[in-house]
């Protein structure tokens, strides 16, 4: 038998008590941050960095990413509607004809997310006197994996989804009241993601065995997902409807600025060679 396609028609939500839901998206996500903090716990002990520091730091890292993940959603991407609903932004229930339901965050923008870790990064290697670039390469080899369970969990809710194809590995979603296949544009992020993440493993812990020069694996990382990102933009409906009159949608505009740092990042890299250690010296 020839695949022509995959129906697709994957309940999001795994169950419901009371008002509460609990989602395959919700629990992606929580799983990604989970094993990527797990990933960067590692990189702390095999460069005998204090686990206290780096567990703090880690969890103020996924709470200002998740803000920055919302609020980017809602700046970027539905200002006009949030801007009179200010107190939606914060709050993780919507209100139907039965009542306030429990939702989680509606709405994530990675373009955020990415935002708000440079700059609590910056904010904490000064604060902790630690290197930022030490500290951002190695964030660098645990994100994509929490990038590509998040994409994992778009696929598992039937959003973000591509345009029609006629490929057989295109995806009909059911939930969307389609008959039509499209191109599971979540699988090709995350297919990058989870690549990126592979290859930064093996480039910390075979290739250089911990000794990073300075901004390769943020550089790559910056290249790679925001570059993927751009070209998959093509084959990706819009998200919002005021894209549709734009030469590139708001996801490709807002690559561009990281592409370029990324590219700044490499190039410093590749032309100063330091390799910094993760405290600084008084």
């Amino acid at each position: 038998m020839i695949l022509n396609y995959i129906t697709w028609n994957v309940d999001p939500i795994i169950f419901k008590a009371g008002a509460m839901r609990v989602g395959w998206y919700g629990l992606l996500l929580a799983s990604g941050f989970f094993l990527a903090y797990l990933v960067f716990q590692k990189i702390a002990k095999n460069e005998k960095v204090d686990l206290n520091l780096i567990d703090k730091f880690a969890f103020l890292t996924v709470i200002w990413t998740i803000v920055g993940l919302r609020l980017g959603h809602c700046l970027f991407y539905q200002w006009d509607y949030f801007q009179n609903h200010i107190l939606e932004i914060f709050i993780p229930f919507v209100e139907t004809e039965n009542g306030w339901e429990f939702t989680g965050f509606e709405g994530l923008a990675s373009h955020g997310g990415t935002l708000a870790i440079i700059l609590f990064v910056l904010y904490f290697s000064r604060k902790r006197k630690m290197n930022i670039l030490w500290l951002l390469d190695r964030l660098s080899i645990a994100i994509p994996l929490a990038a590509a369970f998040v994409r994992c969990g778009n696929l598992m809710n039937s959003e973000i989804v591509g345009t029609f194809t006629t490929q057989p590995w295109g995806f009909i979603f059911v939930r969307l009241h389609e008959t039509e296949p499209r191109h599971p544009s979540q699988l090709y992020e995350a297919l990058v993601y989870f690549s990126l993440f592979a290859y930064q493993m093996w480039y910390y812990f075979k290739y250089s065995k911990g000794h990073i020069p300075a901004g390769r694996s943020v550089g790559t990382l910056l290249v790679v997902i925001f570059t993927a990102r751009f070209f998959i933009e093509f084959i990706k409906e819009v998200q919002v409807s005021f894209e549709n009159n734009m030469v590139l949608d708001m996801g490709q505009w807002l690559s561009i600025p990281f592409i370029i740092l990324g590219g700044l990042c490499l190039f410093y890299s590749f032309a100063k060679k330091t390799y910094p250690k993760a405290v600084k010296n008084n």
